[in-house]
């Protein structure tokens, strides 16, 4: 894929010529159910207010705090998906990819109101990291897996190093009926894998549901440790390699 081709993907993202931004880490959660033989995935309807792909059906997810890193958890990431987190390219510390990680349960609670890990005490003076506290959960690395990571290209008013990791809805230890306290995301959709791709989604969600598609085939527990590919543009071409 070209640069003209990339530059279509997201055209209302361009920025003004000759601005580069370095791109903020960021992660998603790509929830995942089954339903008979069929996988089901969770998105949401992104709130046509937003500047940022409004109207598109997205993953939950969002910009990682730091801060986020240094709350309790009920268990780690688990050695292999800590492995492929901090490899590749740039430097990942510990932390960074700890906080990443959180920073993907907490997103997914503050859009669609599901808090990932397990029911037991839990206390913080971190005002995002309240609902856990109410309703006693404690959130859990070792439930994630690192599906993909992909970075937004140079040129946009926003730049993003995502890295995309998946979950099941049992790794869910409460759904609030109301959903999330933020207003991002204005329709929540459990979706079969086939139905989410012909949905109105950005291209990059679709090639990650690609991935997670193959993945699954090779793997349908998804098991710790599995390849991951990294999105990025490299010399003007959209390139794909394995981190």
């Amino acid at each position: 894929m070209n640069k003209a081709n990339v530059d279509k993907l997201e055209p209302s993202a361009a920025a003004p010529a000759g601005k580069r931004l370095r791109p903020r880490d960021a992660a998603t959660l790509i929830l995942l159910d089954r339903k008979g033989s069929e996988v089901l995935v969770l998105m949401g309807r992104r709130h046509a207010g937003h500047a940022f792909m409004p109207g598109k059906f997205v993953f939950p997810g969002g910009r990682t705090d730091p801060a986020d890193g240094r709350i309790a958890v009920a268990t780690d990431l688990h050695p292999e998906e800590e492995a492929n987190l901090t490899a590749g390219l740039g430097r990942t510390s510990q932390a960074r990819a700890r906080a990443i990680a959180l920073s993907a349960i907490r997103e997914t609670y503050e859009e669609a109101g599901l808090l990932i890990g397990r029911k037991g005490a839990f206390t913080t003076a971190r005002r995002d990291w309240q609902g856990f506290a109410e309703h006693g959960v404690v959130p859990s690395l070792e439930v994630l897996r690192f599906i993909a990571r992909a970075i937004t290209p140079p040129n946009r008013v926003r730049r993003f190093d995502t890295r995309f990791f998946s979950a099941w809805r049992s790794d869910v230890a409460i759904e609030l009926p109301d959903g999330g306290p933020t207003n991002e995301l204005e329709e929540l959709v459990w979706l079969p894998l086939a139905k989410a791709r012909e949905a109105d989604i950005p291209d990059i969600t679709r090639m990650i549901l690609d991935e997670l598609e193959k993945r699954l085939a090779d793997d349908p527990l998804l098991r710790p440790g599995g390849a991951v590919p990294l999105y990025r543009r490299v010399r003007n071409h959209f390139t794909r390699e394995i981190l």
